[in-house]
């Protein structure tokens, strides 16, 4: 007969340390009772939808290796590209496209019926200084009548800050990206005051159009034939290094730039040079023009491989938000955010403010802007006052990207790279988008800029763009 033995009695830890994985008030519940307890942040991929889940699941799956070579290779071109600024030119006579009564506006492409005010106001001026009519009212009938084609400057090669709207007499940059054989066009930057690029239709905002082809075009186009190429994204990694994020604020790189053609601008014999002159010393953002081309041809180069889930262009026009992925010749469209985190000028406030307009969010996706926050205090002012805000900023884009700038470092993170390569699968999986640095324009009134801030880029098109990739990619 077996024996029988008593069981022993149930010995319970003396000492207990856990991991608490989900809601953080269990992990309260143990500390208050002085046990040790470590949080871990998790929560149900994608929100728990089960398209995105599955979508996840296949690009984590089988076709994970696919994906994972070629946003390698994506990374590595935006981050090996060396854009040049060669030269300037007509934009009629080398923006591909571009036809002799079509006007570019930024962001995705929009009927006219959608135009946000300030971009509406914008295309009024462009109308006017390209000669096509005398007054906003004969401008805005033309266009209303199909009388000038209207297109996405994106289509175009083009990338074009705030509400800017280019015609084919207009002057622009050229970048070229000489390890891609990409070549990319931005406008001269319009600087402060009532300008078109903030929304502003006035005979004033006319007559910087018409300085900037008349004038400014000639003069710089002599320095910089003179003085270049110019390698673009040095100047905008010394930037970092002096306070700039490269998009928000980019005093450094363009002081930088001006002196570099500071001796070919002397040099001339043009009478207008001192003009010229009065203007690039009064605008701050002159450089953010030549660096959106710069990253526009990197980012077209990187556009070009195929199976990617890594984002490669980032656009609003005020009424849309769009999303790009390298290898997919498709808009990933959302409305427009607001712009929070803001600072608006005496008298203004949020209800004065428009949405989310213009190109240069093309910065964040290779290191700049919201991915940089962190090398600039003042873009920190728009993050709870503090760097320690700024740095969230740029760990937030760390925890969505899979690479790092080995060009774009940040002196307050010890010179480490910036986050580069918006992957969309990191994006829905975590429920976190891009923040970026931008300016606020007046919504209704034509008052100009009436502030600044953060945007946050809407969750809908990266989740679309998760999908359309596994589409693309099981066709």
């Amino acid at each position: 007969m077996a024996a029988h033995h008593k069981p022993s009695a149930v010995q319970l830890p003396t000492e207990v340390r856990a991991v608490n994985v989900g809601l953080k008030l269990f992990g309260d519940a143990l500390r208050a009772q002085g046990a040790a307890a470590v949080d871990v942040d998790w929560r149900i991929p994608a929100g728990g939808r089960p398209d995105l889940v599955r979508a996840l699941t296949r690009c984590h799956g089988w076709l994970a290796a696919s994906i994972d070579a070629a946003n390698a290779e994506v990374c590595r071109r935006l981050d090996a590209a060396a854009p040049l600024l060669t030269g300037m030119a007509t934009a009629g006579d080398v923006v591909p496209g571009l036809g002799d009564r079509m006007l570019l506006h930024p962001g995705p492409p929009l009927p006219w019926e959608e135009f946000c005010d300030p971009l509406r106001r914008s295309a009024h001026v462009a109308v006017m200084a390209e000669g096509w009519a005398d007054t906003p009212a004969a401008a805005k009938a033309l266009i209303a009548s199909g009388g000038v084609d209207l297109d996405a400057a994106n289509h175009h090669g083009t990338v074009l800050p705030m509400a800017t709207v280019l015609g084919p007499s207009a002057p622009v940059f050229v970048a070229e990206n000489p390890q891609g054989g990409t070549t990319a066009y931005s406008g001269i930057n319009q600087g402060p005051g009532p300008t078109a690029w903030f929304g502003v239709e006035s005979p004033e905002a006319v007559a910087r159009l018409v300085f900037l082809r008349d004038a400014v075009r000639p003069v710089l186009e002599a320095a910089i034939r003179a003085e270049g190429p110019i390698d673009v994204f040095s100047f905008a990694s010394q930037g970092l290094q002096m306070g700039d994020d490269g998009h928000m604020r980019t005093q450094a790189s363009t002081n930088l730039l001006i002196r570099t053609l500071l001796p070919a601008l002397v040099a001339q014999d043009d009478p207008r040079r001192g003009d010229v002159a009065r203007f690039l010393a009064d605008n701050h953002l002159f450089f953010l023009n030549v660096a959106m081309a710069a990253a526009k041809a990197t980012a077209d180069w990187a556009g070009a491989v195929p199976g990617s889930s890594i984002v490669t262009g980032m656009a609003r026009n005020g009424t849309t938000f769009g999303v790009r992925l390298a290898g997919i010749d498709a808009w990933f469209l959302a409305p427009a955010p607001p712009v929070e985190k803001a600072l608006f000028h005496p008298g203004y406030g949020p209800a004065d403010g428009a949405p989310d307009i213009g190109d240069s969010a093309v910065l964040e996706t290779l290191g700049l802007g919201g991915a940089a926050a962190a090398a600039s205090p003042a873009v920190a002012t728009f993050l709870g006052g503090k760097v320690a805000g700024a740095v969230e900023a740029t760990r937030a884009m760390e925890s969505i990207c899979p690479c790092r700038s080995g060009r774009f470092r940040i002196p307050y993170l010890d010179f480490s790279g910036s986050p580069i390569g918006i992957d969309v699968r990191r994006v829905a999986a975590m429920e976190v988008t891009p923040h970026i640095t931008t300016g606020i324009l007046d919504a209704r009134q034509g008052r100009g800029q009436v502030g600044a801030g953060v945007a946050t880029a809407p969750l809908e098109c990266f989740q679309g763009a998760l999908l359309g990739l596994v589409e693309s990619l099981e066709v």
